[in-house]
């Protein structure tokens, strides 16, 4: 197997000098790690176009992806796995950032070549929608490719849904945690099951308490980073956007909820908002802060601090008060496999992803410990591995419950203007929290930006 890493130079060329149809702000992509993770890699030649081209149906698989530690790490260990039972089988992974990925797909495109793409590629789930509708011409149809879809969380399959059909074999788990430090609530005189399946309002009640006695804010978050109003939204099923494409801002019951549940977790000094990333893991990590509700990925960071061992506890997360369907699970950020119709030997690309990512609970088994990917493969959730109890986490076994969290969170659409929504709502939200503006106001502003960016 082989790993290259593209040549920066060379992405940021080609970032200048096109006019990309590009995303919003997006995770998951370890760019600072890039250059240190070298090891064993070969450096991007002059013919890395070439290279990083669709095999030509033999035994290896081109694949895109980013992040050594983790997407590559797991692709990889996959191949692996996949090649005790397939003698000369490989994968020769090119590794690329998250938006370069998308940069180099509309390229192809606009050039009206996709011979240039790989077998494989990874996507993150919010822009999966907006690919498949602007440039369906990528993706493979994997509806009825014997992929059971049924096996993973619904929430997650519907990402890389589009008219019925499916275009991505889904990866990691971003199901919405609460994650809490038991020490502070025990000195409040509540234990993490205070705080399970419980709505907003309770949650804030609770909160003043906590702070009160402790000092500590429940929560901290970026100033206008409209994560936890996308959660609040996606916990009710609800979303910026109507099933035939249209805006669903004003006037959505949840949406406002969400905005007001905000401002008042702000007001009440349950939330402090901080300036930018680093301050808000710094919270979690210097104990200024009680806990956070997140993507499960958070995860990696509250564990950073060695000497919180034994002092956290995960549960779902609050529900909206008075919105119809409001439940306590939701999902932040994720990404899903393609199979590219450039593929030379797509039964075999199936065949890899059917016996690993979508059927194997000793390659999710694998994978957990060293890069704590978490599976949205439902029956990864009851292996012996996942059902392990976590010392940092008290002794719960808090992957079991992620992936049955992640089983639970309703579906919603994303839309290919998803993150023209989620910027605009962000910019609300600042407004709001920082000046006082009136939310209606705010949601009206938000959905006349969206309009325009769509060309209403």
């Amino acid at each position: 197997m082989k790993r290259k890493v593209f040549a920066l130079l060379m992405a940021g060329i080609m970032t200048a000098s096109l006019t990309a149809c590009g995303s919003g702000s997006q995770d998951g992509a370890d760019s600072q790690e890039s250059a240190e993770d070298t090891q064993g890699t070969e450096e991007a030649s002059a013919d890395q176009g070439e290279d990083a081209e669709s095999s030509e149906g033999g035994e290896t698989l081109t694949v895109w992806c980013w992040d050594p530690k983790f997407n590559i790490y797991a692709i990889e260990t996959a191949a692996d796995l996949y090649v005790k039972d397939h003698e000369g089988f490989g994968v020769e992974v090119t590794e690329i950032l998250s938006d370069d990925i998308e940069t180099m797909l509309t390229t192809a495109v606009s050039a009206g070549d996709l011979s240039t793409l790989p077998d494989i590629f990874l996507m993150q789930d919010n822009s999966f929608q907006k690919y498949v509708a602007n440039y369906p011409d990528i993706f493979t149809d994997l509806t009825d490719s014997g992929i059971d879809f049924s096996q993973f969380s619904q929430a997650k399959v519907a990402y890389s849904t589009v008219d019925g059909k499916n275009y991505g074999i889904p990866f990691d788990n971003g199901a919405s945690i609460t994650c809490l430090r038991t020490d502070y609530l025990e000195q409040a005189g509540f234990t993490v099951e205070d705080f399970t399946d419980i709505t907003w309002s309770e949650f804030i009640e609770k909160g003043k308490k906590v702070l009160e006695v402790t000092g500590n804010p429940m929560l901290t978050a970026q100033a206008g980073m409209p994560d936890l109003i996308m959660e609040m939204l996606q916990s009710c099923g609800v979303s910026c956007f109507n099933e035939d494409g249209s805006l669903n801002m004003v006037g959505n019951e949840a949406l406002k909820a969400a905005m007001e549940t905000y401002s008042e977790l702000v007001d009440s000094g349950v939330l402090v908002e901080v300036t930018d990333n680093d301050q808000y893991i710094a919270s979690l990590n210097n104990g200024t802060t009680v806990g956070t509700v997140n993507g499960c990925w958070i995860l990696a960071s509250v564990q950073a601090q060695e000497d919180q061992s034994g002092k956290w506890a995960v549960t779902n997360i609050p529900a909206l008060d008075g919105v119809e369907n409001a439940t306590n699970y939701s999902n932040n950020g994720g990404s899903s496999w393609v199979i590219t119709s450039n593929c030379k030997n797509p039964d075999l690309a199936i065949d890899f992803m059917n016996s690993t990512f979508a059927g194997s609970q000793e390659f999710y088994e694998t994978i957990l410990p060293s890069s704590g990917a978490l599976s949205t493969w439902l029956p990864a959730g009851e292996s012996d591995v996942y059902n392990e109890p976590q010392e940092f986490f008290g002794g719960q076994a808090i992957y079991a419950d992620i992936v049955e969290f992640a089983g639970k969170i309703p579906s919603n659409i994303t839309g290919p203007f998803y993150y023209d929504a989620r910027d605009a709502i962000g910019v609300a939200l600042s407004n709001i929290t920082q000046s006082g503006a009136d939310i209606d106001s705010e949601i009206q502003a938000a959905q006349d930006t969206v309009e325009f960016n769509m060309g209403g």
